[in-house]
């Protein structure tokens, strides 16, 4: 038995597609059969060469998959069986550092990944880009069976993202229900996550500021309850801040949460937050800049800016908890995937780069 995986060659390069042996699952690991496979805003950074990794190697960590070996005795330890639907969590925090024992493992300084081993080794596959999948059990998340995994995958990656900055504003006493006006800057998948979720926990007003001429991603996002869209590309930034400035009878907006990774995004998003407004910043993942901002914003709004990088296992968990009570939505995610096959896989970067959809998975 073999299975085909997308093999990463290097930034700009084509992807290679090779087929690799279905081996032995090594103990504490379990095999796993791909559903979906989400294409990372991170994964094309790769490609792109604004971040980097090693080749050749499988990339990607947004694994969803039905399990199809394990040892049984270890997977009762995790409530895990073959059969069971599962979303494949990267992150190995160390659990020995100052982060990691404050709990906020997410923020580990010796993080270590799932995806990393290499292909040259048994099992070899344990990038998401692949038809089989290695992970460990510890990092297996099981769906609930009320929940459709290829909507799971939708989401697998930038609904905790956007989760575990939300989770840091509950914690620095922000609550989302008191939030009268909400801004997304960008429409890719943590921004259309963050424009649902802001909805789902009763903001008054979400807007959104996109760029380009996607009517279809705008109309998308209205779809979802966005009550306005913004187009940097058609109204220009100077319009768009006075409009938003105005909110709150002139104050500005309450609460900016920055997905679209444009360094610009950033100076506006202090523009238009009011007084003691909140800036959350899971966007800005790769090194596309710099820009300058007007620091004195910071002192005299007292604004609070919260950055947020990876996301815990908890936050995989509210993700499915949100899933689970929003079914209502499941209709509406699903068609925000494009799907490709992992031997199209270099159709699928092309395509995820494009812009023309919200979200790119890889299928059997």
């Amino acid at each position: 038995m073999k299975a085909k995986a997308a093999v990463f060659m290097g930034a700009h390069k084509d992807f290679e597609v090779r087929e690799f042996d279905i081996t032995k699952t090594p103990s504490g690991y379990g095999q796993m059969e791909l559903i979906a496979s989400g294409i990372c805003g991170t994964d094309l950074h790769f490609h792109n060469g604004k971040l980097a990794v090693t080749p050749p190697t499988v990339i990607g960590h947004e694994f969803v998959g039905r399990i199809t070996d394990l040892d049984p005795e270890e997977g009762k330890k995790y409530s895990l069986a073959v059969g069971d639907n599962v979303i494949a969590d990267i992150a190995v925090p160390c659990g020995e550092c100052l982060l990691c024992k404050s709990g906020d493992d997410a923020n580990c300084v010796n993080m270590q990944v799932t995806n990393g081993g290499s292909i040259e080794k048994a099992p070899y596959l344990y990038g998401g880009y692949a038809e089989v999948n290695y992970t460990p059990l510890t990092n297996l998340i099981k769906i609930p069976e009320k929940v459709d995994p290829t909507v799971a995958a939708t989401f697998a990656c930038p609904g905790p993202t956007a989760i575990h900055s939300f989770e840091l504003a509950k914690k620095a006493g922000v609550d989302l229900s008191g939030i009268n006006v909400a801004v997304v800057q960008g429409l890719g998948p943590v921004g259309t996550f963050a424009l649902m979720y802001l909805k789902a926990q009763g903001v008054k007003k979400v807007y959104a500021i996109t760029a380009g001429n996607d009517l279809t991603r705008e109309n998308t996002a209205l779809s979802l309850g966005a009550d306005k869209v913004f187009n940097l590309t058609r109204e220009g930034t100077e319009a768009i801040t006075k409009a938003l400035q105005s909110e709150n009878g002139g104050l500005g907006v309450d609460l900016v949460i920055e997905c679209s990774g444009a360094p610009s995004a950033v100076a506006q998003g202090m523009d238009i937050l009011r007084n003691r407004g909140v800036y959350l910043v899971p966007g800005q993942y790769s090194a596309s800049g710099g820009i300058e901002i007007q620091p004195q914003l910071i002192t005299f709004k007292a604004l609070h800016i919260i950055g947020s990088s990876q996301y815990s296992m908890c936050d995989v968990h509210k993700y499915l908890d949100f899933l689970s009570a929003h079914g209502e939505l499941y209709e509406k995610i699903e068609k925000l995937g494009t799907k490709f096959k992992v031997s199209e896989i270099n159709e699928a970067i092309a395509y995820a780069k494009s812009g023309k959809n919200v979200k790119t998975l890889l299928v059997k």
